[in-house]
């Protein structure tokens, strides 16, 4: 990240968030759901994870990435309905049409989420609101959206009024803005951090701003450097139209748990075969610079192993899933495998085939 050490208040971000986007277009086509809780994913008997839930669910204390059967456990009501991503596709190429209509500088978050530099607009604000209904007015589906110099606050801003509104931050009030901001709010500090500057009373990012530089570097190595910009809300990174892809992977969830390394590595192979398609199918030739195997495990823990510089193949991959595997005495209940890509910059130097053969 590069970091600036003030914020241009030339520059006007929109970061625009559909809400429930997945749930949002299932309760839409099937207005019997309205008003129930609703979760996308997968079957319960199937060992399945929603993929993400409404607000009514989220009541009950339902969330994304959980698994079914802890979902209903929750909320025994919930309505679970099978993802369609062919759907969700189409929806989110309506979206993205309308965004262009506002500005030609998009960075696309997924399918549901991006920034938009609308620094040509008077109003970025007005442009903000427009956006929305017009999306709307379009699809039927409701969206939140931050107003910002930065994407870092633009990010943040969105979620503040969230379902269906908008929130704007002005340069004037950056200042007062981020001395009241818990520090969780902030990218890249997760409950590991947080917790650790609980222990050192510091809950907000004004109490953060306290800490010099060379004590951010010594609490969180590099990162305690952009710690030291991004809690006084700078972030001078452009919206990026084209964002280079960092990795690729596969993964799949077991009905049972696989109890045994040959019951993994037997499972392996067709993980491996997927994952080699998919980069057969994937557009631009990219330099893989490492390689990665994930397990989760049946208490839910998961590890990774990585290989820097490792060359993508079966016997390669056997041997972090060994290492992986036998980090835990539990039955593996997940398995996937992936790879690392180049920085574009370096993309320009060589390339490693992928051995398909």
């Amino acid at each position: 990240m590069h970091i600036s050490q003030k914020i241009s208040p030339r520059r006007k971000i929109i970061h625009l968030d559909m809400d429930c986007f997945y749930a949002a277009i299932e309760v839409r086509d099937n207005p019997v759901l309205r008003g129930q809780p609703v979760g996308v994913g997968g079957a319960r008997n199937r060992r399945g994870v929603l993929t993400t839930c409404n607000y009514e669910a989220r009541k009950f204390g339902v969330r994304s990435a959980m698994p079914t059967f802890m979902a209903l456990r929750k909320c025994p009501h919930l309505i679970v309905v099978p993802v369609r991503f062919e759907v969700y596709r189409r929806e989110a190429a309506r979206i993205r049409a309308i965004m262009r209509e506002f500005s030609d500088i998009i960075e696309p978050l997924s399918l549901d989420e991006a920034y938009l530099d609308v620094s040509h607009v008077d109003d970025a604000v007005a442009a903000a609101a427009e956006l929305r209904r017009r999306i709307y007015r379009t699809t039927g589906l409701h969206a939140s959206a931050g107003i910002a110099p930065n994407k870092l606050l633009a990010k943040i801003a969105s979620d503040w009024r969230k379902p269906n509104g908008q929130f704007a931050i002005q340069p004037e009030d950056i200042d007062a803005f981020m001395q009241a901001l818990p520090v969780n709010r902030i990218w890249g500090v997760g409950r590991v951090a947080a917790e650790r500057l609980a222990r050192l009373g510091i809950s907000t990012c004004g109490e953060l701003q306290r800490l010099s530089r060379w004590e951010l570097e010594r609490l969180f190595g590099k990162f305690g450097l952009e710690l030291h910009a991004l809690c006084r809300g700078i972030d001078d990174r452009p919206v990026q139209p084209r964002r280079i892809r960092k990795s690729l992977s596969t993964e799949r969830t077991f009905s049972r748990d696989l109890e045994t390394l040959d019951a993994c590595l037997d499972r392996f192979s067709r993980i491996y075969e997927e994952l080699v398609d998919d980069l057969r199918k994937y557009g631009e030739a990219r330099r893989v610079t490492g390689i990665f195997v994930k397990l989760k495990f049946a208490d839910f823990t998961q590890t990774t192993v990585a290989r820097s510089g490792a060359r993508p193949s079966v016997e390669a991959y056997q041997e972090l899933l060994a290492e992986g595997f036998g980090r835990s005495s539990r039955g593996v209940r997940l398995l996937g495998a992936g790879v690392r890509f180049a920085e574009e910059s370096a993309e320009r130097e060589t390339q490693l085939e992928l051995p398909l053969a």
